[in-house]
């Protein structure tokens, strides 16, 4: 090891293996880690520079581990099984060779994500490179923040369905999402499923800067929105604060005519009742008097009062007639069947509704059914 011995003195060495101190010993790997990583080292050189490597990465010490790994963080010349178990040690050790250097495998990368814990798998996210069989790996089993860090990570190649799963996984994790859409380039499939879970600024970054119309971006967000809602307005069917979640949509200038239908169809008459007389500006129990007790005309006087348009009248007349005419069975998922026959009833009366609120109406039917279905075949296998 003629090279590497001219620039070390035997000392050096010595100091390495017996010094007093750690700090003694630190200072020692730490001259011998850059020589190595500086000088040119002949085949016999190699062999003999792995065997100091592994002799620090043994120190007990982990001022001396630490010294190795910051120094030869970039190195190829850390031997793979050093690397290896350097990145099982403590976190001072293990990061800084797991952001950077380059032993090793994709296969390595992928397993210390799936095992190593959120900390490791951020350092990780954060390489100048990630390949595809790191970003699956991340995009399966990674944390918020590591997901986040590999996402704004333009040379992070992502698969597009390891996109989907990221906002499969992270759809209510705004920082996830904000990384997604900044990214350089996006399939439109990834595109299009973002519009519906961000805000406006990153709706217009999206149309700005990838494959996507202001015309689908609009008409994708209006339609999540309205279901999102109605996602709610089941959950609210079942909490005690009715009025304070209608209020809330008014202001968000969210209560339409569109929302109160679908609604009313499904048999979310509290919600429709409390919507309708937020609009009338209408105490609720005179607003309950109008929509089932006033008779023909109480519906239409408090409808027009709220302001809805008229040729939904007939709509909502049938979404009220019908649920006048249902009852709940008390049998298992009474709610769901409950709501399937409504909506089964209300679909096959002549009405004036929007075609893309009956669209959406048959395919809240046909979720209903699905789970149905599911519930039947369940009850077969066991």
């Amino acid at each position: 090891m003629a090279t590497t011995r001219s620039a070390l003195t035997e000392e050096d060495i010595r100091t390495l293996v017996k010094g007093a101190t750690p700090a003694e010993r630190a200072a020692a790997a730490d001259k011998l880690c850059r020589t190595i990583d500086t000088v040119t080292l002949s085949e016999e050189d190699l062999v003999a520079a792995a065997d100091i490597v592994r002799v620090m990465a043994a120190d007990a010490a982990e001022l001396v581990r630490k010294a190795l790994a910051v120094t030869l963080k970039a190195s190829p010349l850390v031997p793979r099984d050093v690397a290896l178990r350097l990145a099982r040690d403590v976190e001072s050790v293990s990061l800084p060779l797991l952001n950077c250097s380059p032993v090793f495998t994709d296969e390595d990368l992928a397993r210390i994500v799936r095992l190593g814990g959120p900390v490791r798998q951020l350092a990780i996210a954060r390489r100048p490179r990630l390949s595809p069989t790191v970003t699956d790996a991340l995009a399966e089993h990674g944390g918020e923040r590591a997901v986040a860090a590999a996402c704004a990570n333009d040379n992070a190649d992502f698969t597009e369905d390891a996109l989907q799963q990221v906002l499969a996984r992270f759809e209510r994790h705004e920082k996830v999402l904000a990384a997604v859409a900044y990214r350089a380039v996006l399939p439109l499939s990834v595109s299009e499923k973002l519009v519906t879970l961000v805000g406006d600024q990153l709706c217009d970054h999206l149309i700005a800067h990838h494959e996507l119309t202001p015309q689908t971006a609009l008409a994708i967000a209006a339609g999540a929105a309205e279901r999102a809602t109605v996602d709610l307005v089941d959950a609210a069917g079942r909490a005690a604060d009715v009025r304070g979640f209608v209020g809330h949509l008014a202001a968000e200038k969210r209560l339409t005519a569109s929302l109160l239908l679908r609604a009313a169809a499904q048999g979310h008459m509290t919600f429709f009742e409390w919507g309708v007389a937020e609009l009338a500006g209408v105490p609720h129990h005179r607003t309950w008097l109008m929509i089932h007790d006033a008779g023909p005309l109480g519906l239409r006087a408090i409808y027009e009062r709220a302001g809805l348009p008229a040729r939904l009248l007939p709509a909502f007349r049938a979404a009220v007639d019908t649920y006048h005419s249902m009852e709940f069975d008390g049998g298992a998922r009474d709610l769901e069947r409950f709501q399937a026959r409504m909506l089964q009833r209300f679909l096959t009366q002549p009405q004036a509704a929007a075609r893309e609120d009956v669209d959406y109406l048959i395919d809240k039917m046909d979720q209903l059914s699905g789970e149905a279905r599911a519930d039947v075949d369940a009850a077969e296998s066991a």
